[in-house]
């Protein structure tokens, strides 16, 4: 599920759209325990105010192929779970790893300020951790939608731990304000940010931006039909139920996870990468990868599909990508 649109644009009909759901929602009483997105080895690792949850995988005989990294794309209900068919398909040929970003999943999501420092430390943590579960000197990396942002982070920050990676609907290329901020700043409003958390209506704000109606309106409008994968829409509605779910995503809509210095990050990319382009839904536009377009390291491929494609044809997906990934 990728995020909310028109954040590289104007926040105004974003939050004016949040606010506008706040209206009295019925709630539950009894939620039931998130369970692992994905079936595979589940370990945790200890952050700044947390803890960090992923998912590891090794093929039954020895393999030679780069570990691959896969992070799912920033939303209300994000996980692990959007990542699991690409999990699926590679962990039968290579080590594979996917994490549940901080304030996601089975991660920890305790009331502290979120932002894409605390999401590419969260990046940098794992894959230290697979360079020594390996033995080796890099991997490759694959961000969705604005993890895209803090996988091109990680990477400028320690380049010889990446050796290729893989944008699949980057936020970053639409519109036509580029964004060369100062080091490490970000689009976060304090305003609205405050808005959304003042207490008398933060609670149904966050209710009804989660309701199942909701998330699968905003899923339908990432795959650009009215079709979508349903075991997604299942494990996102009880994810986003879950205790301390709405500390992450209000942090998410008031901006504050967004890179303000991202298109500077982008160009200063020095290792092979792959970026797949929406033909359908709400990201399509990507009128800004001409800062990259054109330097060698930089692929561009319009896959037919919405933002997530790997889930509507998997075999076309992973024979694109793979061949990336293999190349000499």
């Amino acid at each position: 599920m990728a995020e909310i649109p028109s954040v590289d644009g104007d926040i105004t009909p974003v939050a004016l759209r949040v606010l506008n759901a706040a209206r009295p929602a019925r709630q539950s009483l009894a939620i039931p325990a998130l369970p692992a997105a994905l079936t595979a080895e589940r370990l945790e690792l200890g952050e700044a105010g947390g803890r960090v949850s992923y998912y590891r995988s090794c093929p039954s005989h020895p393999s030679a192929l780069t570990p691959l990294l896969l992070v799912h794309s920033v939303n209300a209900a994000g996980s692990a779970a959007e990542v699991a068919p690409l999990f699926e398909h590679y962990r039968a040929t290579r080590p594979v790893y996917a994490l549940d970003l901080p304030g996601f999943g089975l991660s920890s999501r305790t009331d502290r300020a979120y932002t894409p420092r605390l999401m590419t430390d969260a990046l940098l943590a794992v894959i230290a951790q697979m360079r020594l579960d390996h033995g080796c000197s890099a991997v490759d990396v694959l961000g969705v939608s604005l993890a895209a942002e803090y996988a091109a982070r990680a990477q400028r920050e320690a380049p010889g731990s990446v050796r290729r990676l893989v944008l699949v609907s980057p936020t970053g290329f639409s519109g036509s304000k580029r964004r060369y901020g100062p080091p490490g700043s970000t689009l976060g409003l304090a305003w609205l940010y405050n808005t959304f958390t003042w207490p008398f209506w933060a609670d149904g704000i966050y209710r009804n931006l989660t309701r199942p109606g909701v998330i699968r309106y905003f899923l339908q409008r990432t795959w650009g039909a009215k079709v979508i994968d349903e075991a997604l829409w299942r494990y996102a509605v009880l994810t986003a139920r879950q205790p301390g779910a709405r500390h992450a995503p209000f942090y998410f809509v008031s901006a504050y996870l967004f890179s303000n210095d991202i298109n500077t990050l982008y160009e200063a990319i020095d290792c092979p990468v792959w970026v797949c382009m929406a033909t359908r839904g709400d990201f399509t536009d990507y009128r800004g990868r001409t800062t990259v377009a054109s330097r060698p390291n930089w692929q561009f491929h319009a896959v037919d599909g919405g933002a997530l494609p790997y889930f509507e044809d998997l075999t076309s997906f992973t024979s694109a990508l793979s061949l990336f990934l293999d190349a000499v």
